[in-house]
């Protein structure tokens, strides 16, 4: 239910782009001669479009880390390594909590990408746009790293700290910690600040899922869903 919000608000900020700008945009662009400006434009939103709503796709809904067996946030692998051990001393079902308690962190911060993530498309200059088209697999994802990154991990932490503070999952790990660090002639001790970890993990699936959407839009003709993206990448 959220994916049709999602694209709403995208479709707003690309209107801070302009009509002139797009058109000098693609007019520049190689082996699109063929095509008219209105279905330039219309790739590049679409490109865009698709890029954002596939990079936080399903990740912001309950379970959407925790019951997805390729994004879910396991424990630090310090903390991994462990784990048998710690469930060995009775402490599986905090081990459990954890795990839980810090996906669910991690879905409650994930809608805080979407007006970051706008900001940076308004932001956009005609040399950025024209390299989302040719730069080839990675580009549009390796873009939004560049200019998002930073301002997703200052918006996320506070956020997932407090989650994991809530939800006691900062508890349990801290137990979990204790218990390692308590063992004798252990040298690596466990950190307990679980925010920056979860945060990065987060920020990681997001971007996985931006640059698989985005490969498949390239080469996959069943994924060009517009007939602007078909028209632009249909022939490569």
């Amino acid at each position: 239910m959220k994916k049709p919000f999602l694209v709403l608000s995208l479709a707003l900020g690309l209107t801070a782009m302009s009509c002139g700008n797009l058109n000098q945009i693609t007019s520049s662009l190689p082996g699109m001669a063929s095509t008219t400006g209105n279905t330039q434009n219309t790739a590049i939103k679409d490109l865009l479009t698709n890029a954002v709503v596939a990079g936080i796709g399903n990740l912001g809904n309950s379970g959407g880390f925790l019951n997805n067996a390729m994004y879910k946030i396991l424990l630090p692998p310090e903390a991994q390594k462990v784990a048998s051990t710690l469930t060995s001393l009775g402490l599986g079902s905090v081990v459990n909590k954890a795990v839980t308690q810090i996906n669910h962190s991690a879905e409650g911060a994930v809608s805080l990408a979407k007006p970051i993530f706008i900001n940076a498309v308004k932001s956009m200059s005609i040399t950025d746009a024209t390299n989302l088209i040719t730069g080839g697999d990675g580009a549009i994802t390796n873009y939004f790293k560049t200019k998002t990154t930073s301002q997703l991990m200052s918006a996320f932490t506070p956020v997932i700290q407090k989650s994991l503070q809530q939800n006691d999952a900062t508890k349990y790990y801290n137990q979990i910690a204790e218990t390692y660090n308590k063992v004798p002639l252990v040298q690596n001790k466990l950190n307990p600040d679980l925010s920056n970890y979860v945060a990065t993990k987060a920020i990681d699936a997001m971007f996985s899922q931006m640059q698989t959407a985005e490969k498949d839009i390239r080469h996959n003709p069943a994924k060009q869903t517009t007939a602007a993206l078909k028209a632009i990448f249909g022939s490569r």
